[in-house]
């Protein structure tokens, strides 16, 4: 039998036990000691004999949907959900996210840079001291007149500077991402839709 466990506290994720269990009825007592990213484990089993049992500690991948829902998931792919609050039908109950911030980038940042201005680490700074949600979650988005690789980057690392502002304030950042051109809020015909598709959204965690 195999058991996940994943925890996420203050921005930072701690470790994941990957073990090998005993069935209860062989295990009476036991202790853990962690070593590096060995977990060994001594049980007593029933007729007194000391067994060793060594695991490893992993620290799992977490990112949030758009309900607000942390998600671990391992390096052979086995996946989760971190909240252990679930519905009589098993569908977890998370907390809900919503855009609360809108970040324009053309007055925050340079065409094609992901250097933000003195005026957006400000503005940044006063968001995430002030808005009290539990976690955020920043997403970066840009218009479509380049390659989709390099909007992908361009919006993930534009993303990674608004985050950065966040972290420095005490701020719990749960997922960094980007869409790149892929998901326009307006045309990408007209200067003005271009425009409003250049932006940083910030999803609050409550």
């Amino acid at each position: 039998m195999f058991s996940a466990i994943g925890a996420s506290t203050g921005g930072v994720l701690a470790a994941a036990t990957i073990a090998v269990l005993l069935p209860a009825s062989a295990a009476t007592a036991h202790e853990d000691a962690s070593i590096g990213r060995h977990t060994h484990r001594t049980v007593a089993t029933a007729n007194g004999r000391a067994k060793v049992v060594d695991g490893e500690r992993y620290k799992p991948t977490i990112w949030v949907d758009p309900d607000g829902c942390q998600h671990w998931v391992m390096d052979d792919g086995a996946e989760g959900y971190m909240t252990p609050n679930v519905t009589r039908d098993g569908i977890p109950v998370c907390n809900r996210g919503n855009a609360c911030m809108v970040l324009n980038t053309d007055q925050h940042f340079a065409t094609d840079s992901y250097r933000l201005n003195a005026a957006g680490r400000s503005k940044l700074a006063s968001f995430f001291r002030s808005a009290k949600a539990s976690a955020y979650v920043v997403v970066g988005h840009t218009d479509s007149r380049a390659s989709d690789a390099y909007n992908m980057r361009l919006g993930l690392n534009r993303a990674r500077a608004a985050a950065a502002v966040g972290q420095s304030v005490g701020a719990r950042i749960a997922d960094i991402r980007s869409f790149g051109e892929r998901m326009p809020k307006a045309t990408n015909a007209t200067v003005q839709g271009r425009a409003q598709n250049r932006r940083v959204e910030i999803m609050c965690i409550r």
